[in-house]
């Protein structure tokens, strides 16, 4: 009996796919059973091919970067009974690749995909409006994936955003933010704070394995208080490097849901996308609320 595959392609991620490449993979599918309808996300986001067209499949794969996993996710909540879906990263950071273990050659990928298994995934509900799969966040850097143009990501991959981060520290401003978590009130002034539920965040800060876990209904929440002067700069660059999180100037907590209050409008990115401007939000952990494929 033929099984159904929605593959959905963001041509444009990363340094883009031939067409040869996408043959390939479509074979793959093919080869093993699959009747396959490719989708690009040229005039339909991946958000909307997955809610509007992934109900009834069998399997729902996406080709692309981390924000074209993050639409697609999206995308999968908004369906009553959402099938698994698998990744084929082609984006510029792969953070959720990164997270996942998951092959970088596209062809690999794809039997990767069909040699796995379901995973249950957490997701994050952001403020009652948005859905992100690996990352909420305000403060130092959070701008620089959504402000890196498309031309340089392709030119100098991971690099564009090392260059866009240098460019962009000028611009750094502490925020007093009170923090509201599952364990308690913290307040403050932050230069970054991020939701997590990854080991890898914009390609060059860490955590450790053993401090995330996928499908535990609980987020990673990395805090960066204001520096006051070089030495603690230092000991935040410091602690980052080295994947220590628990000084005087950077935390980690774990939370199923947490809310930030800043004294003014403050700009936030979800999954490497623009995350609007609010002074006030709730973030919640939808536990194991899609399954991928690992």
């Amino acid at each position: 009996m033929s099984k159904s595959l929605l593959l959905i392609v963001n041509p444009y991620s990363g340094r883009g796919i031939s067409k040869n490449t996408l043959g390939i993979i479509v074979g793959h599918f093919c080869d093993d059973g699959y009747t396959v309808t490719v989708q690009f996300s040229t005039d339909q986001t991946p958000e909307q091919i997955a809610r509007d067209r992934a109900e009834g499949y069998d399997l729902v794969v996406c080709v692309g970067g981390d924000g074209t996993l993050s639409g697609v996710a999206s995308g999968l909540m908004q369906i009553a009974d959402p099938p698994p879906f698998g990744f084929i990263p082609r984006g510029t950071a792969n953070d959720v690749a990164s997270t996942l273990s998951l092959p970088r050659d596209p062809r690999v990928a794809a039997k990767a995909v069909l040699h796995g298994h379901p995973m249950p995934l957490d997701i994050g509900w952001f403020n009652n409006e948005r859905f992100f799969t690996y990352i909420a966040a305000f403060g130092a850097f959070t701008g620089v994936s959504y402000t890196t143009t498309r031309s340089a990501k392709r030119a100098l991959g991971h690099l564009a955003y090392v260059f866009s981060g240098i460019a962009s520290m000028q611009d750094i401003k502490p925020q007093h933010t009170i923090i509201e978590h599952d364990g308690g009130v913290l307040e403050g002034e932050y230069i970054f704070g991020g939701v997590t539920n990854s080991t890898s965040i914009a390609g060059f800060v860490r955590l450790d394995r053993e401090d995330v876990d996928l499908c535990d209904g609980l987020f990673e929440v990395i805090l960066v208080k204001n520096p006051v002067n070089t030495g603690e700069l230092g000991q935040i660059i410091s602690s980052i490097l080295n994947h220590s999180y628990h000084s005087e100037n950077v935390s980690l907590l774990h939370t199923k849901n947490v809310r930030f209050t800043f004294d003014e409008d403050v700009n936030w990115t979800l999954d490497g996308e623009n995350g609007g401007v609010h002074r006030a939000l709730e973030i919640k952990n939808r536990r194991q609320a899609l399954r991928i494929i690992i």
